[in-house]
């Protein structure tokens, strides 16, 4: 995994091209997408980790580490903030690049005010200090916290797909947002894996039928 830093100026920008109608019109992953590393991811940053992902246009991608959570509180990050002192959930850390930059992961349902990035259906990606500020103010049982990010430069997730580094999920609130965390990465890959045993041994009882040599329709041949 090759993850670069970038700027905060640099994830504005993003935002801003996400939400245009060609953001990910050209990326061959151009959906948000959960990330579980295989069981063959041993001993490195990222092994047991789970991701919310989405594209963010240049074949580039932007996820978040949803199952690592700290032993800090935003209380204690922002100890003269009140808001913050109501936030009991920990925050996580999203990834080893800007870890001194805050982002709100939030679920918003029929709300007719929706800001920041889709990344499901009802789940919401806030990366501007000020709408983060507000997240923590008026909807942090909604949401979760997250200092860093995971940036891959163009081509890089889809390499990594390929090489099986990944098992490649829908996104789903209610799995990004799922309290506790702890043993959430062994459920998901013994789903997967038992859902890839059923297929591999549904298809072995339907063999490929044996070829037919042709036969012509001429009669005397």
């Amino acid at each position: 995994m090759i993850a670069r830093r970038i700027a905060t100026a640099a994830y504005i920008a993003f935002a801003t091209f996400l939400l245009s109608d060609s953001a990910v019109a050209n990326d061959p992953i151009d959906e948000p997408l959960i990330l579980v590393t295989t069981p063959e991811v041993r001993g490195q940053f990222f092994s047991e980790s789970i991701l919310i992902v989405t594209p963010i246009g240049n074949r580039q991608h932007l996820g978040f580490i949803i199952n690592r959570p700290t032993l800090m509180k935003l209380s204690e990050v922002f100890p003269d903030h009140e808001p913050s002192k109501k936030v009991t959930e920990p925050i996580y850390l999203g990834g080893p690049e800007n870890v001194g930059e805050l982002f709100a992961l939030v679920r918003r349902q029929g709300r007719a005010d929706l800001s920041g990035i889709r990344l499901a259906s009802d789940l919401y990606l806030e990366i501007e200090r000020e709408k983060v500020d507000r997240v923590i103010e008026n909807e942090p049982d909604q949401a979760r916290f997250f200092a860093g990010a995971v940036i891959w430069q163009p081509g890089e997730l889809e390499a990594e797909i390929q090489q099986d580094y990944w098992y490649v999920q829908d996104a789903d609130a209610d799995l990004v947002l799922r309290k506790p965390t702890a043993g959430l990465w062994e459920e998901l890959v013994r789903r997967i894996e038992q859902n890839r045993n059923a297929i591999i041994a549904s298809s072995n009882l339907f063999p490929a039928p044996r070829a037919v040599p042709p036969i012509s329709l001429i009669s005397g041949n």
